[in-house]
């Protein structure tokens, strides 16, 4: 009697109607913005063809979003914790909607990577209020775990439906109608965000912290741009003095939040283990999965003449995989956030070290054990970070830790895109299928080391015992 007793006691208590609709809004949401992401990776060719991109500007086509989402994730947190969270959340619906729509219609390389720029806007907006609705209306404890691995899952399944999308859509030689979907449905979002979800209060009046927002946006865009500066056929000094710039205004940044009396970002928090924990291991995420896995289809449809149905369907298995887990894990919400997150990466690290395996005599179904394993390692990863990104901080605060989170993600992501493109373009000789294979196992096994190093950096932070 008393086990059937502690049995009901311990069964999960069944959601309300205003925590099934809000997270129904902002998994869909979170999806959407990530199938956006990754539209490009599939059809950068079709559309350089189309605009006349040289090389320097097919990076930007693959970079720009990259670009807008690390610059304004902070940003528009601390605006939601600001002036509400429904408010910037739908807003960022819209500019999704309009950056996608100017995408769509872009006649030229400059006006499709604007549009790619704002849809990286609007997108930081959903991604920085997104777990913060989670916390508001999901308790601290498993439901809010629960909860934070549907999420994670909307992150994976968002990357397969991104390329599969454009195959059903697009085919092999078009490249707009994906885009203008992205913008149909998210005016559809918008509109059901508006009336769905939860009405926020925010802190006050906004606070009149310019300096931050400047300075963090300015420091990220040169850092970025930096980073990318190579691939677009800038010169060395160049590349130098838009890094040099961008760690200038980032100590700038640090200098400003330190001494003004209501920060964008409390810098207070970094002395939080359990918070530096998160931003590790969104950092290693985006470096080592992130960074290879954008490369992923240009390597196949270039090295061993994959079509593009073959390379969506290997990224489907990964996506698919990722999805699964992290929808399983709802059932292990009592275990410790930081250490699901330390194995994550210790799997992913597996996954990413299974994908040195390519050969250019070979297919890409060489790689399908490796995606299965890093599926898992990644869906373990999105389903711990979607839970740990906001459990460290006041509820008052839950849009600036999860802009913070995700800003560290897109950081390491536009990191390792660049850092595996110098490995794989580097293989000897260079531009053959040889040569791109032996610089494809080399960025693998580089981002293996790089996932596997965040896990033992999490594990190291642990947490200060109440």
């Amino acid at each position: 009697m008393s086990r059937s007793v502690r049995s009901r006691a311990a069964a999960p208590v069944p959601a309300t109607a205003e925590q099934t609709r809000t997270l129904a809004v902002v998994a869909t949401s979170t999806l959407v913005v990530l199938a956006a992401f990754v539209t490009p990776l599939a059809t950068t060719v079709a559309t350089a063809r189309e605009l006349g991109t040289g090389a320097g500007g097919q990076a930007w086509l693959l970079s720009a979003m990259s670009v807008g989402l690390a610059a304004a994730l902070l940003v528009t947190g601390a605006a939601a914790d600001d002036v509400g969270r429904r408010r910037v959340f739908t807003a960022g619906l819209v500019l999704l909607a309009a950056g996608a729509a100017v995408t769509a219609a872009a006649g030229g390389t400059g006006v499709f990577v604007a549009g790619r720029l704002v849809e990286g806007v609007g997108g930081a907006a959903v991604l920085a209020c997104s777990l913060g609705l989670v916390a508001q209306v999901f308790p601290l404890g498993p439901a809010r775990a629960r909860a934070a691995a549907v999420w994670g899952a909307a992150i994976g399944a968002g990357t397969g439906v991104g390329g599969l999308a454009a195959v059903v859509l697009d085919g092999d030689t078009g490249w707009r109608a994906t885009h203008a979907a992205t913008a149909v449905v998210a005016v559809g979002l918008a509109v059901t965000a508006r009336l769905l979800l939860p009405g926020t209060r925010g802190t006050g009046a906004p606070r009149v912290d310019v300096a931050g927002p400047v300075l963090l946006v300015s420091a990220v865009t040169c850092l970025l741009v930096g980073l990318v500066a190579p691939r677009s056929g800038a010169g060395t000094a160049t590349t130098v003095a838009l890094l040099g710039a961008g760690a200038l205004l980032a100590v700038a940044f640090v200098v400003a939040e330190a001494r003004v009396a209501a920060p964008m970002v409390d810098l207070a928090l970094f002395r939080v283990r359990g918070f530096d924990a998160a931003l590790v291991g969104a950092l290693a995420t985006g470096a080592a999965t992130v960074g290879l896995m954008s490369f992923l289809a240009t390597v196949l449809q270039r090295a061993l003449g994959e079509t593009l149905l073959a390379t969506t369907v290997l990224v489907l298995v990964w996506s698919a995989v990722a999805t699964a887990t992290s929808v399983g894990l709802r059932r292990l919400s009592g275990v410790d956030g930081r250490l699901l997150l330390a194995a994550g990466l210790g799997v992913s690290a597996g996954g990413l070290a299974a994908l040195a395996a390519l050969d250019a005599d070979g297919s890409g179904l060489r790689l399908l054990p490796g995606l299965v394993v890093l599926g898992v390692g990644y869906g373990v990863v999105n389903a711990a970070l979607g839970r740990e990104a906001v459990a460290h901080v006041p509820p008052e605060r839950a849009g600036m830790g999860s802009g913070a989170n995700n800003t560290a993600r897109y950081l390491g992501a536009a990191v390792g895109v660049t850092l595996v493109v110098l490995l794989v373009t580097a293989g000897a000789p260079a531009g053959t299928a040889a040569g791109l294979v032996a610089g494809w196992d080399a960025a693998a096994l580089a981002a293996a080391g790089v996932s596997a190093a965040g896990a033992v950096a999490v594990l190291a932070l642990r947490p200060a015992r109440r």
